[in-house]
């Protein structure tokens, strides 16, 4: 299922869109949260629906562990699993595995469990396979994620095994696509560039992705280290490879700053665990900066997180209350501040869409780096 993206009102490189799916559809430029175990952590599918949330983002690292595809897949799949009626994507667990210091050869990569030590190997064809069974809208090709910083051998050798692994689980994705139909399942699957910061590897690794004929293009190997100075130049020369007409992701990036910087180069798709995080440390996301909750400025201050923010949680709770609760170590407290903070980078990404429409985008970016660059 090659996904276009309906492309609406541009101003310069940032631009709004509809991408559509079997599912429905999916506003651009659009925030995802992360769901990691299948479930965004505190909140529950009826609180990402009343957040207008339409696409949230499952980890295959974890799910493959625990509970396994294969439950998943008896169930019947993420959404059936999960009680979730919106869009799902699936990572293929790389980044995740990469953290573990697998061992890696051409043929995939060997690493051992976080919950109890076992020895698993994942290779291009099992994540695509794995990812069927967990029966996402979305799944995202293995792909191969250097650490920053990294030698040039080092990045170059992640875009080569990269694109090894891109043919290898395009071919595999395309060769199931009988087991998928008689599951029902339309799926779609992105393919990955990587490149570190390199501009020339950028582009070398975005054009080698786009020849393999992916559904749609995500840029991954950023925001694990480096600057923005360095990560903007890095992404805007792999956005140019791009197609114009098919959705681009830029992975694991959620702060404000990076995503208006990101926009404004044609970028669709975001994804972060930075607001839940935050939210369970007690670090709120408002107009005016970062607010550190258990501050003792806060005991007796009756008024919202955000005066300009229109969730339940501003609408309802006091400062000095979510206060108490995160001090005591409340499980509505971390709930309560997830939804805000979930909700509020949501509805930054949602005015950028207005701010590009109506032809102001530039103001709107200068606006956030003011408070958050």
């Amino acid at each position: 299922m090659k996904l276009t993206i309906d492309l609406g009102a541009t101003d310069g490189a940032a631009r709004t869109g509809i991408i559509r799916t079997p599912r429905g559809e999916l506003p651009t430029p659009l925030f995802m949260p992360v769901g990691t175990r299948a479930a965004v952590k505190t909140l529950a599918p009826p609180d990402l629906r009343e957040l207008g949330v339409p696409l949230i983002l499952g980890n295959t690292y974890h799910l493959m562990l625990r509970p396994g595809a294969g439950l998943i897949a008896e169930l019947g799949g993420l959404h059936r699993f999960m009680s979730w009626d919106g869009h799902v994507l699936t990572d293929s667990g790389g980044y995740q595995i990469f953290s573990l210091k697998p061992k890696v050869t051409d043929e995939g990569a060997t690493f051992r469990s976080t919950y109890d030590g076992s020895t698993h190997h994942l290779s291009p064809e099992e994540a695509a396979f794995i990812q069927s069974r967990l029966g996402g809208d979305i799944q995202m090709v293995l792909d191969v994620c250097p650490p920053l910083p990294s030698t040039d051998r080092v990045v170059q050798a992640a875009v080569e095994r990269t694109a090894l692994w891109g043919e290898r689980g395009r071919r595999a994705f395309l060769d199931g696509q009988g087991e998928r139909e008689e599951r029902g399942l339309d799926q779609a699957q992105f393919g990955i560039a990587q490149g570190g910061i390199d501009l020339a590897l950028r582009a070398e690794g975005a054009k080698r992705t786009v020849e393999l004929g992916f559904d749609g293009y995500a840029i991954g190997g950023l925001s694990v280290g480096e600057s923005r100075e360095e990560m903007i130049p890095a992404l805007a020369a792999a956005i140019e490879h791009l197609p114009a007409d098919q959705p681009r992701y830029l992975m694991g990036v959620g702060d404000p700053a990076s995503i208006v910087e990101a926009v404004g180069l044609g970028v669709d798709l975001f994804d972060c665990v930075l607001p839940t995080r935050h939210a369970r440390h007690g670090t709120v996301l408002t107009s005016e900066g970062r607010l550190m909750i258990k501050n003792l400025a806060y005991e007796r201050d009756e008024g919202p997180l955000d005066a300009t923010c229109t969730c339940s949680v501003c609408a309802t709770y006091t400062r000095a209350y979510l206060r108490h609760l995160h001090r005591l170590g409340e499980p509505t407290g971390a709930r309560l501040l997830t939804v805000h903070n979930v909700a509020w980078l949501s509805n930054l990404v949602v005015s950028l869409r207005a701010a590009i429409a109506e032809g102001r985008y530039e103001s709107a970016k200068r606006a956030v780096l003011d408070v958050w660059g």
